[in-house]
């Protein structure tokens, strides 16, 4: 789970405009960034499969929401690919 700070944190450097928190950009830096504690966390506890299934759900809204950037606007789609290290 993520601290309000860490929130704070993301949602400033991702953030397209001031005030900003609901962006793709931001949205996907946050789910990104449950995805990778959540995958340590999973590394630890092999068979926590509730888990398991909750990362699922996050990859795949992830997943939707860098698709929908990439048919709305594909300058920002590449740029937060290439900022967060995703493959494709």
């Amino acid at each position: 789970m993520l601290t309000k700070t860490q929130k704070e944190t993301i949602m400033k450097d991702y953030a397209t405009k001031k005030g900003d928190t609901g962006s793709p950009e931001v949205q996907i830096a946050l789910l990104t960034e449950r995805v990778m504690k959540l995958t340590g966390h999973l590394k630890e506890h092999k068979k926590d499969n509730h888990s398991r299934r909750g990362l699922l759900k996050m990859m795949s809204k992830r997943r939707r929401l860098l698709n929908y950037l990439m048919k709305k606007d594909n300058k920002r789609y590449k740029v937060i690919i290439n900022k967060l290290n995703l493959s494709k």
